[in-house]
């Protein structure tokens, strides 16, 4: 797809998810992939390095907002980044985990499809804690990844999509 065939995004107003897509707001490792409809990003807070973000260009708080083209592009959209998360993590990844986020303040925010790595390691350090539970303790704890590690992991992370181009 040409970049002018792509969707402009959308902004909501006082919108981190959308200052970031934009470039407004400073996006450690950068853009990693762009589709027609979503963007896929490095998360920025406490969930480890190598934790994903997937989220709609347009500026929506809920599912039941997406049209169809948008829908159409999440499924597969999804598995490649799943696949290529797992390759790039490599063997300590147990499991990925993907969620829906979209609330900020107790206020429905820009959705946010969470793609997590399961790492044995994290999974360990949090007193054997996983699924939500991990990322309940992961925020806890509040630590940031390193910045190197991030960017070190984002290149790992675009190879991997090359390879998984097909999907």
């Amino acid at each position: 797809m040409k970049p002018e065939e792509r969707a402009q995004p959308t902004r909501g107003s006082d919108c981190l998810a959308c200052d970031l897509a934009d470039g407004t707001a400073p996006l450690l490792g950068g853009t990693l992939l762009r589709t027609a409809h979503w963007t896929v990003e490095h998360c920025v807070g406490p969930l480890g390095t190598g934790t994903l973000i997937v989220k709609p260009l347009r500026h929506i708080t809920g599912v039941h907002e997406m049209n169809a083209d948008e829908s159409a592009e999440l499924g597969p959209l999804l598995t490649r980044v799943t696949s290529a998360l797992r390759a790039a993590v490599g063997d300590e990844c147990e499991q990925v985990y993907v969620c829906l986020w979209s609330h900020a303040g107790r206020v429905p925010g820009h959705i946010h499809f969470v793609v997590q790595p399961a790492r044995t390691s994290d999974i360990d350090r949090h007193g054997n804690a996983y699924g939500p539970a991990l990322q309940a303790a992961m925020f806890a704890t509040g630590e940031e990844p390193e910045p190197g590690e991030v960017e070190e992991f984002c290149t790992r992370v675009r190879h991997a999509f090359a390879e998984h181009s097909a999907i």
